[in-house]
Order: structure tokens, then sequence, then C-alpha cells
């Protein structure tokens, strides 16, 4: 078989390939060569068309060197062939000396915008805050603290994380927007190494918001990372205040030592079962807590009033006209809801929640009760409630353990879960741990599959709970098998023309808007409710206590109850009445749920610290939003 000849042109190509493999002295050559077939044909076109350019070719191949020379700076000298030889040599020395100096002073200014370009300048703000670690709660921490920085004049947040800085930029720029007063800084390195963490200057921080994030070492991390922040400071005792969160209860103490007397460390999964389980009671809780913690709206304030001093707490519930009191704050011991005649003592705070600092206002609103309109309806006892719980994650045994603390005799939890979500011992585990009074078992299933859940009694259950897979789980993203659970009981609702209490935990707020709710249907984004309650403890540690209490199974926490059973149903009264109703019960009253709103989003109808003037008439099925026992 006669071989096929190659193209001249491709023998040519890989000639020329070959050469490049030389390495630089090749590729020193094709440039000297290239530049030579287009500098010496142009020069001597230049030559040529000059009228004053020398007749004789001998002279005119000598305009044509030096004009070569001019151009590649090669001297362009005439003469002896020494001569010449002499002045391409030191043209090429002084080529050499001027590239290698050029190299150099670039190489240096480049490494030094590549500095610049990680964030390896120190903060020089004073009072800024310093948020440590990347993870989806750093656009509602940052975005939190922009909000609260609103009304300043110059404010500052500097953010350090082991990724790269532009990046950091434009995720904030993007998921946060204008700062408007408060620059964002962003410092990139591990945040668990003393002199990168100086880069954020944390001694003279206003306050250090340490994140967690998902990872299995994550509460290690968060411990090394407190025990680097102290390290930094000059006088670890006297530091900038110090808000952490853990997932596990073992590293809490460990992280409240590394924190220091100045850190507030939260327990993010028990903070996140326990909203669940608020939630999974009483439908609407979840936008409840959302607006407390949030600057948007109401929020807590801690405040001293000289002309309630010596009075009861009674009196102080009535003394707002658009603010709701709560509470008091003795020492450091917040009292939720206490009883009507504890006396408020001179250095007691009053826990208020209202619009701003600036819009609590003394004012005696007492004659504004209506005592005719005031119900003497006794509430309901408390009966046992059957829960279905669809997946289980980490959270799954605290939400049990939340549900068991408050749970009458004869209550019960289902599980539905798989095999690679739940084991049996883990379910035996739970059961002999938060038995008490709660009888839990377990059936086998998949929460996505439509025959699973036809299997089961849906309208028996007072409540569902879906909860997702953990993040990092090898199947797929966590929110997708929890949306499409949502869609299966959403269909499973129209078909039996019944409204279910779902609760739903999402992993990823963008995920909210997709997930199919209703009036009693509830959506928990732990990791961004976790970041605001911890934007909210970063401008005042002291409310840590009053969130504890809040959100703990046994404490006085926030709930809706009937109205009726504290105004007549049918009767225009203020909420100056209903606020007095709830005194006599011992509660604090905050805020109400309007039934004929109720399917209304985004607020569903709940309005929270409404002026005590407002007047409206009461339905049988509006609720009662309160502070006190469950």
């Amino acid at each position: 078989m006669a071989s096929r000849r190659t193209p001249l042109g491709d023998r040519a190509r890989y000639w020329f390939d070959s050469t490049l493999t030389r390495g630089v002295p090749a590729l020193v050559g094709w440039l000297a060569v290239l530049c030579l077939v287009v500098v010496v044909p142009a020069s001597a076109v230049v030559v040529w068309t000059d009228p004053n350019a020398p007749a004789p070719l001998p002279a005119r191949l000598v305009q044509v060197w030096r004009l070569t020379g001019e151009t590649l700076r090669l001297g362009g000298a005439t003469g002896a062939p020494l001569r010449v030889m002499l002045s391409v040599l030191l043209a090429l020395v002084a080529l050499l000396y001027v590239s290698t100096l050029v190299g150099l002073v670039t190489t240096a200014l480049t490494e030094r915008l590549l500095e610049l370009r990680r964030g390896r300048s120190t903060v020089v703000e004073r009072g800024h805050a310093v948020v440590l670690g990347w993870s989806e709660q750093v656009f509602t921490v940052v975005g939190e603290l922009v909000a609260a920085n609103a009304n300043q004049r110059r404010a500052a947040v500097a953010v350090l994380a082991d990724r790269d800085k532009t990046e950091m930029e434009e995720a904030l720029s993007t998921k946060v927007g204008p700062g408007g007063p408060t620059r964002l800084i962003c410092r990139s390195g591990p945040t668990t190494d003393p002199a990168v963490l100086a880069l954020t200057n944390p001694a003279e921080a206003g306050v250090v918001v340490v994140l967690p994030h998902d990872e299995p070492d994550a509460d290690a991390q968060v411990v090394k990372t407190l025990l680097a922040v102290r390290a930094g400071l000059p006088d670890p005792d006297s530091g900038p205040p110090v808000v952490a969160a853990v997932r596990d209860e073992r590293y809490r103490l460990a992280a409240s030592l590394a924190a220091g007397p100045n850190g507030v460390v939260l327990e993010s999964d028990t903070i996140s079962a326990s909203l669940i389980v608020q939630a999974a009671r009483r439908p609407g809780l979840s936008l409840i807590h959302r607006e407390l913690l949030d600057f948007a709206g109401d929020e807590f304030y801690l405040i001293s009033e000289p002309a309630l001093i010596g009075r009861s707490f009674g009196d102080a519930l009535l003394s707002y006209t658009t603010s709701s009191v709560v509470g008091l704050m003795r020492g450091h011991v917040p009292l939720l809801s206490p009883p009507s005649h504890t006396p408020i003592g001179r250095d007691d705070m009053l826990v208020v929640i209202s619009r701003d600092d600036d819009t609590i206002h003394w004012e005696d609103c007492s004659p504004l009760v209506e005592k005719s309109a005031m119900a003497s309806e006794q509430p309901s006892p408390a009966r046992p409630e059957r829960v279905l719980l669809l997946g289980w994650n980490r959270r799954a045994p605290l939400v049990v353990d939340q549900l068991r603390r408050c749970a009458r005799p004869g209550s019960a939890v289902d599980v539905v879960a798989e095999d690679a979500d739940v084991t049996l011992r883990e379910v035996d585990d739970a059961d002999r741990e938060f038995g008490a009074g709660l009888a839990l078992t377990l059936r086998r299933g998949d929460a996505t599959h439509p025959d699973t859940l036809r299997d089961l009694d849906i309208e028996s259950y007072d409540s569902v709970i879906v909860l997702g897979r953990d993040p990092g789980h090898a199947s797929d993203e966590p929110d997708m098998r929890t949306l499409v659970t949502l869609l299966l009981l959403h269909r499973m609702e129209r078909a039996a023309g019944c409204e279910l209490r779902v609760v739903t935990e999402l992993i990823d707020d963008r995920n909210r808007a997709l997930a199919p709710t209703g009036p009693r249907a509830d959506v928990i984004v732990s990791g961004e409710l976790i970041g605001l309650l911890m934007a909210q403890i970063s401008q005042n540690r002291h409310l840590a206590g009053v969130f504890e209490e809040l959100f703990s199974a046994e404490g006085n926490g926030a709930h809706l109850r009937p109205a009726s059973e504290y105004v007549l149903p049918g009767h225009a009264t203020p909420f100056a009445t209903v606020v007095a109703a709830a005194r006599q019960r011992g509660e604090c009253a905050i805020g109400y749920r309007s039934h004929a709103d109720s399917s209304q989003g985004p607020a569903y109808g709940i309005r929270i610290n409404p002026p005590k003037t407002e007047t409206r008439c009461w339905s049988v099925r509006d609720e009662v939003l309160i502070v006190g026992k469950g």
C-alpha cells in the first residue's frame, strides 16, 4: 500500500511546532525573525519612497539598516563590521537590562495588587462589626447590621472568611444591596489564625459575630475561632462583645469559655427545634418571630422609666400607646410576663416591643379600657396531641424533646423516614430519652412517594412537621425533597377539602417562595432565623436572655389564643381592652391575628404592636398574640 504524501503546509506547521518545544531560545529566535520580516521591508519602503534619500544603492541600504536599528533599538551604527557588532551588542544589553527592570517592577506591582485583592490590609475602623466565617447566614447578619446602621452617619462591617475577597464582595453586593452609610469590608484568610484575624482589628471592634456553618467540624471551628479572637486581644477579659452559635450543646460550654465574659453563645439546633414545635402548635408564629427578630419592623428594646418606679408591672402594660411592655430586666435576669403585682425597682428596665427607640413615649392608656367588653371565658384545657414527623435529621431528636416538654399524657409522634435517614436505634434512643408522656413510633417510607402519604390518615393528626435532610447529604439538594413532599400534602388538602397544620423546615431561604403554603402552614428557615437572632443580640447582648426564654418550651413564649377568651365577639373595642384582659390572666398582649385577613399574604392577618387606641370589631375566629405561659 502506497504511503500518503503529507501536504507541505502540514509538514511546515509540524516543523514550526517542533521548534517551539525547544524552549525560550527558539521563541526569542522566532520573535527576532518575525520582527525582521516586518521591519526590514517596511524600512526599505520608507527609504525608497523618501525623495531626499541618497541615490546610490549602498547608501540606501545603510539608511534601511539605520531605520531598522532605531525601530528595534539595535543602535543602527554603521561603519566597520566590528563597530556594527558592538553597537548591536550594547543595544541588546540595554534591552535586556530595561526588560528585566520592567519585569521586576511589574511583578512587584502585580504581587501587591494581588495582595490587596486578597484583602491583606489591616482595617483601621473603630466601633465596627466583625463577622467571622461564611455561610448562608452571612447575608442575613450583614443585611440586618446594615439595616441597624441606617440612621448612623458612618458605620462599617468587616467580613473575614477563607474565600476570595472579590467573590465575597460581589456576593454581598448582590444579596445585601447598597450599604448606605455602612461600609462593607472583606478580608480573606482562615478565621482560626490570630495573625489573619488581626486584619479585621477586633480589639477596637464594637462587636464580633462568629457564624456557624454546616461542615462536620463546624462547632470545633467555632471554638477555635473564639480562641483566636481572644488570643489577639490585649486584654482577653475586656474585649468587644462576642456572639457565636454552635449546633451541638456539648460544645456550648467550651465555646462560652472561649468567648469570655462578654460572649454570648447560642445553640442553633435547639433554638430551631423550639421554633418548629411552637409553629406546629400555633400556625403563624414563624411570621411573628421573624417580625420580632428583624430590624425592619417592631423589635425589642430595654428602657428605664422613672415615672413607673415603685408601681406595679401591671400598670406598665397600659403606659405606652404605641409600644408593648412584655417584661422586666432585673440585673441580667429577664422576667417575661411576670405577675401583675410585681413592683418595678429603681434599677429595673422594661422589656418593650416598639417600632424604634424614639417611638417609646409614656402615656396612660387605662382610660381606654372598656371593662364591659372584656370576656370571662376560660381557656379550654389542653388535650393530647398527635404529630406526624415526615423526615429525619440531626434536629429531629431535639424536635421530639421540645414536643415532650409540653405534651399531655397520651400524646403521640409518628415518624415516617427512609432507612438512609434514620435507624431504629436512633428512634428507640429518642423514645427512651424523651418518652415520658409521649409515644414515639417509626414507619419506614419515602415521604416524597404518593403511596406513602396516602396510607397515612393525615387528617387525624393535629400537625405535620416536614424535616429536610441535613446539608451535605449525598443524594440531592435537601430542600428538593421537602418541596416535593409539600406539593403532595397540598394535593391531599385540596382533595380532602381540609386545611392541614403543616410546618416545614427549609435550608435555603430562596426556596421559601417556592413552597406551597397556606394560612395554617408555616415555613421555618433555620439558618435565617439564627442569623436574625445573632444580629439582634450583637446590637444588645442583654437581649440574649429575653430570646432564650421566649423560645424555650417551658418559658414565657409567644402564643396565639382565641380572641373570645379576652373580649366579647362582635364588640368594637380598643386594643387597650385586650391588653387589660390579658393582664388579668397574667399575660402580655402584643398583637392579634385577624381571621378575615388570614388568607392574604405576606402577613396573613397578623398585626404586632398595634396602638392601644386602635378600635376594631373582634370576631369569634380572631386570635390574640400574647407573651406568657404555653
